[in-house]
Parts: C-alpha cells; sequence; structure tokens
C-alpha cells in the first residue's frame, strides 16, 4: 500500500507506463541513431571524435538541465513543466534533423539533451510523489522494463530507416515520438504534486537544497554508485558502433541484431529484479549487481585482448553489465530519494544529474583519453566497474528512510 492510498492521483500502473515512457525518450535519443554514427561522420565529413562528441553535449545538456526542471516542478507542478521541456526536445530534433553541418547537429543534440532531462528527473519525482518503500523500488523496476521497450527496437528500426532514407530522418522520428509524448502527457498524466504541497521558485532555496542533499551520505553514496554504473553504460554504448561495425566489420544491420543481446540481457534482468524485489532488501539488490557488475569489468579487460574479432568478447561483458543495472538502478534511485519527500523534484533531479553526468563523462572520456575506441573499452570500462564497487563499499546502501529535509523557502 501506498503512504497516502486515500490520495494517490495516479494508480502503480498508469504511473509506470507514463514514466516508463517518459525516460524511454533519452535511450532513444542515444540508440536509434547508433547506428548511423559512423554514416554521420563521413556525411558530415568531420571526425569520428566530432562524432563521439555529439553524444558527450548531449549527457552534459541531459545532466545539467535536471538542476533546473527538478525545482520548477517542485514549485509549477510536475505535468506543466514536463510539457515545455518535451517541446524544446521536439524543437532540438527538428534542427539535428534539418542542420546541414555538424554545428547544427550539434546545437539539436543539446536542445534535445535540455528537453529529455524532464523525462528521468519528473518519472521519479511522481513516483515519490505518491509511493515509498519496496512500492517504490518495484514501479521504478517497472520503470525499467518499460524503458528497455524502445531501446529494444531502436537500434533495428535505425538500421532499417537508413535503408530507405538518411540519417536526417532518424531525428525526425525522435521529433514524432517527443510529440506522441506530449500528446500522451496532456491526456493522460494526472497532477501529484498539488498546489498545496509547492514551494517557491527562489533561485537560493533551490541551491541550498542541493546543498542538503550533496551534505547528505544517505544521498551520495547511492548516487555516486547510481553515476559509475550508468557512466559506464553510456560509455560503451558511444564505443560500441566504432568496434563493431568500423573494427569488426558488422553491417548495421548486424549490429543492430547483435544488440538485441543488450536488450535481451537487460530485460531478462528487469524481470528478475522485478521478482526478487519483494524478497531482498536494497541493499540485497545492489549487491548483486555490484557482484554482475566485476564479472562485467573483468570480460571488459580481458576479452578483446584475447579474442580480438570476436563479437561475443565485446557482447558477453556488455550482458553483464546491463544485467547489473536491472538490480543497481531501482535500489539506488530509491536509497537516494528516501527521506526527501518535501524536496522530491530536486531529489529525483540531483540523481538524474548523478546518472546522466556519469553518462556525459563516461562518453567525454572515450573520445579524449584514449587514441581509439578498443583500448577505451578494455580499460576504461574495468575502471569504472571498480570504482562503483569502492563507492558502495565506503558505506551501507539502504533504501531505510531517515528525518526527511524540510525544504529551504
Amino acid at each position: 500500500m501506498t503512504t497516502a492510498a486515500m490520495t494517490t492521483a495516479m494508480s502503480a500502473r498508469r504511473t509506470a507506463i507514463i514514466g516508463g515512457l517518459m525516460v524511454a525518450v533519452g535511450p532513444l535519443s542515444i540508440s536509434l541513431y547508433a547506428p548511423a554514427l559512423p554514416t554521420i561522420v563521413a556525411d558530415l565529413a568531420t571526425t569520428e571524435s566530432m562524432g563521439k562528441l555529439s553524444l558527450s553535449v548531449y549527457f552534459g545538456a541531459f545532466a545539467l538541465s535536471q538542476l533546473l526542471c527538478g525545482p520548477l516542478s517542485d514549485s509549477y507542478g510536475r505535468k506543466k513543466i514536463a510539457i515545455w521541456f518535451f517541446a524544446i526536445y521536439v524543437l532540438g530534433s527538428l534542427v539535428a534533423a534539418l542542420g546541414p553541418s555538424i554545428g547544427w547537429l550539434l546545437a539539436g543534440r543539446i536542445l534535445q539533451g535540455v528537453g529529455v532531462s524532464v523525462g528521468v528527473a519528473l518519472s521519479r519525482a511522481m513516483v515519490r510523489d505518491q509511493f515509498v518503500g519496496s512500492e517504490s523500488i518495484r514501479i521504478l523496476t517497472l520503470i525499467n522494463l518499460i524503458l528497455t521497450v524502445v531501446p529494444a527496437i531502436a537500434p533495428t528500426l535505425g538500421s532499417v530507416l537508413l535503408v530507405f532514407g538518411s540519417w536526417h530522418l532518424l531525428f525526425l522520428v525522435m521529433a514524432t515520438f517527443g510529440a506522441g509524448i506530449i500528446v500522451m502527457i496532456v491526456a493522460g498524466a494526472h497532477e501529484t504534486h498539488p498546489e498545496a504541497a509547492r514551494v517557491p521558485f527562489r533561485p537560493i532555496s533551490v541551491l541550498v537544497n542541493y546543498g542538503r542533499l550533496l551534505r547528505s551520505s544517505q544521498f551520495m553514496v547511492p548516487a555516486l554508485v547510481l553515476a559509475l554504473s550508468f557512466g559506464g553504460f553510456y560509455g560503451f554504448a558511444a564505443l560500441l558502433p566504432f568496434i563493431l561495425i568500423g573494427d569488426i566489420g558488422l553491417t548495421t544491420f548486424q549490429f543492430a541484431m547483435v544488440m538485441l543481446i543488450q536488450t535481451a540481457a537487460f530485460i531478462a534482468g528487469n524481470v528478475v529484479a522485478g521478482y526478487m524485489a519483494g524478497r531482498l532488501s536494497g541493499i540485497g539488490m545492489v549487491r548483486v549487481g555490484l557482484v554482475l557488475l566485476a564479472l562485467a569489468g573483468i570480460g571488459f579487460a580481458v576479452g578483446l585482448r584475447l579474442y580480438p574479432d570476436a563479437v561475443l568478447a565485446v557482447m558477453l561483458p556488455v550482458a553483464l553489465w546491463m544485467l547489473a543495472l536491472a538490480f543497481i538502478g531501482p535500489s539506488t534511485t530509491a536509497a537516494a530519494m528516501a527521506g526527501f519527500g518535501s524536496i522530491a523534484g530536486a531529489a529525483g533531479a540531483l540523481t538524474g544529474v548523478f546518472q546522466v553526468g556519469g553518462g556525459f563523462i563516461g562518453s567525454l572520456l572515450t573520445g579524449l583519453a584514449f587514441p581509439d575506441a578498443r583500448s577505451a573499452l578494455v580499460t576504461l570500462m574495468p575502471i569504472m566497474a571498480g570504482l562503483a564497487i569502492a563507492v558502495a563499499l565506503l558505506r551501507r546502501i539502504t533504501a531505510r528512510p531517515q528525518e526527511p529535509v524540510a525544504p529551504e523557502t
């Protein structure tokens, strides 16, 4: 049961479906055009580093914008802010689709990152507005499961679209999906943050609330584990097209088929994690995830070195990492937000900043710190796995709420 069953604005199922589709826009904007990255680099007469930069600027805008959209939703409501930010996403998709140069593409990706930031921040705030404890973990797990549907078909769809049109078409599809999300929010979402619970939007108050979160070990430890584990995921997302297509020699369609291994692992992980959520504590879920993450890091470190042209040497560690995320993501998110219901928008936004900020750092390092994609994969992924485990060992991660933090007004 929820803590306020009589006043819940939406059912758990509706919350999960709407939240899952809102969050799905983020990975859609990565995986749909991933098969086209080598083509984009060639078509725009740019470099591989600039192609990777289109991911990095997206992550940077995505991460930083959550610092704004979360507090705005605490002041003006979740629904209104979601509509405005997804409108920015649609605009960015059109700019990327119609722009004639890499500069226009990067500008469009920045706008996309700004707009899509609302999905992660507000989906979590909507859950925290209505649900707590193990129920919130189950809903966040279901959101993660729904989240896999769009990425499951996106690489295949992107490859098929490239057969019938240019990469510009991919961004038009993103714009259409974003417009559909706006229609869904207008027609199907209820406002979960009533006016009586809202706080005035004052920049100083926002900074104070973020400061309280950053000083809380209850928030910081799970948030850092979330950042490192998802940073690794977004890091290898930037590398896989260049390794599997550029180095190993897969076609774009073969790449899309191979990426179904990643998707299947994430779906299977979410199904198992959803089943185990009622049987293991939050820390038990995280422990399972960290063991899987350690195995993935070892696989990345040795796989390509032993079998340099083997697809499975790449994809088996990827599958293990995706299984790990299914266990780590919901439990660390719930742990980070527990006890911060009065500033759920800010807490949801800051967890999103850590998660996507890890992606920004991971994708940026792949392009700047290593001479090629292969060396980045076999070096950076084990390091990020090791750091995530080290942070988790610093302090027990639990989902047990502590004293709530009152918002600064």
